[in-house]
């Protein structure tokens, strides 16, 4: 999953967010000096990245792209689930996602000396250009996918997917909706085994 689902699948804990979003950016163990509930919320990334890769409907929904863009069909899948999540935003919070986006760009702002390198160059552009939020426009995920490639040396051709996002639309966020309902109650699950720690 991308980085909004991350955040929302953190259950509104401020640590375990913060933790959860930086998981990426940390390689191993190399998280023993944060803080109790960071690490587990890294801990919980990596759970639900587990479960992810391993679910049978996130395998569907990457076959439908693996002739085009073979092993990077799986991240093109991670954003295009951020989009159905972003655009049914209502069904999964009361809090309008703008909102959830804004307190969200705070929290980082305020765990700011603790962020991995990668992440502190990553947030103006992240901020100012506010990708979480516009993860629920067609365009948002355009120039996402844009900038994947970029960063690829155009070697993903990862731009092109905003086309089978648009021709198989109706099927993917169909698999998003059934993986997403199965992927809350595991981590649910996950997070209330972490409530030991506070």
């Amino acid at each position: 999953m991308n980085f909004l689902a991350h955040i929302y699948l953190s259950f509104g804990d401020k640590e375990i967010t913060i933790g959860n979003f930086i998981a990426d950016s940390i390689r191993g163990n190399k998280f023993k000096h944060l803080p109790p509930r960071v690490q587990k919320g890294i801990e919980l990334h990596r759970y639900i990245d587990t479960y992810t890769d391993s679910h049978k409907i996130p395998k569907q929904s990457s076959k439908r792209l693996h002739k085009n863009y073979s092993h990077y069909s799986r991240v093109i899948v991670d954003i295009f689930y951020d989009h159905f999540l972003a655009k049914n935003w209502s069904v999964y919070s009361e809090e309008p996602l703008a909102v959830f986006v804004e307190n969200f760009y705070d929290l980082l702002e305020d765990h700011y000396a603790i962020l991995p390198d990668g992440t502190k160059r990553m947030m103006p552009y992240m901020i100012t250009d506010n990708w979480i939020y516009n993860y629920s426009k067609i365009e948002g995920i355009a120039s996402i996918l844009n900038g994947m490639n970029r960063r690829t040396q155009n070697r993903s051709k990862m731009n092109f997917a905003i086309l089978d996002l648009e021709e198989h639309y109706e099927a993917f966020e169909m698999e998003f909706t059934a993986f997403f309902e199965e992927l809350i109650v595991f981590s649910r699950q996950k997070f209330n085994s972490m409530q030991v720690i506070k």
